[in-house]
């Protein structure tokens, strides 16, 4: 079982230095707790605070190590000749291999900024894909080239829920990437239709991720103390039982049942608003990594 992080880029109205700053110290708590990946987001036209992928990732691989590092693109939002370069720039700044991880996105409120409308969103992601890959494997994609290309093989995760997603991360991505709002029955039930898509199109099913928003605490009175408020709140619109909150030892437990599941990684991002507690969080997740190891 693999542990990594989202890092999440969206903050309230703040100094937007201080935002930057929350960033940078999580990449390098997470680099300290020895954790596996480390991934940031993508969403646009946001009116708070949301600190875009490329610069900031760009900006963070400096606190990372060599092990996999990523972003999250909502392709129908770009432009894929952008994206390769953007691609092959960041995975010649990484140490370690790049994963790009895709989605065909949602909200007319950020598709419309970008030019473009939800209709057109699957042709557009699967026509990006194409394009993207071969232009970072350096072929000539209608006349055009690319450089510099990634030094290692593009790895692309692809996330999604409805069937249809599904099966476009079967026949189209390395990995299944799980959203952070499915419970572990439903974890369960799109592990068995990603593996079932899989085997329609002759392929690998071996790497499924689940993004988890979690809150480790020194042990459960602590955790509930920093993330029960939160989820009394409704977080998100979650489930109480999509959030992962407790000591080391019940963290463990969760993540152990998911990787029984199937799932070989789990993707982390902290549900907590204040700083500190979110990186004495993440100095936890270091004996949760052991641990599963």
């Amino acid at each position: 079982m693999n542990i990594g992080t989202s890092l999440r880029s969206g903050y309230g109205p703040m100094e937007v230095r201080e935002g930057a700053r929350f960033m940078i110290e999580r990449a390098r708590a997470a680099a300290d707790a020895g954790l596996d990946s480390l991934f940031i987001g993508d969403h646009h036209a946001v009116p708070v605070p949301y600190y875009q992928n490329v610069p900031m990732l760009g900006r963070l691989l400096a606190e990372w190590n060599d092990r996999p590092a990523g972003a999250l693109f909502l392709l129908p939002l770009w432009n894929p000749v952008l994206v390769a370069e953007q691609i092959g720039t960041l995975a010649s700044i990484a140490r370690g291999p790049f994963i790009l991880q895709c989605a065909i996105g949602g909200g007319e409120e950020q598709f419309r900024p970008m030019g473009t409308s939800l209709r057109e969103r699957v042709p557009r992601f699967e026509h990006g894909l194409d394009v993207i890959r071969r232009l970072c494997a350096g072929e000539t994609v209608d006349g055009t080239r690319i450089a510099p290309v990634p030094p290692d093989p593009l790895v692309v995760w692809i996330g999604g829920s409805a069937p249809k997603a599904i099966d476009r991360a079967a026949r189209l991505g390395d990995a299944f990437l799980i959203g952070p709002e499915a419970t572990p029955p439903q974890v369960r039930e799109l592990i068995a239709q990603y593996r079932d898509s899989c085997a329609r199109h002759g392929r690998d099913a071996s790497r499924i991720a689940v993004r988890r928003d979690v809150h480790v605490g020194a042990d459960r009175a602590d955790a509930n103390r920093v993330a029960g408020p939160i989820l009394e709140r409704g977080y998100r619109g979650f489930d109480r039982l999509a959030p992962v909150v407790g000591g080391p030892g019940e963290v463990v437990d969760a993540f152990a049942a998911l990787g029984d599941d199937g799932c070989t990684d789990v993707i982390v991002r902290h549900l907590a608003e204040d700083q500190a507690e979110v990186l004495r969080s993440f100095a936890r997740l270091a004996d949760v990594r052991t641990a599963l190891q």
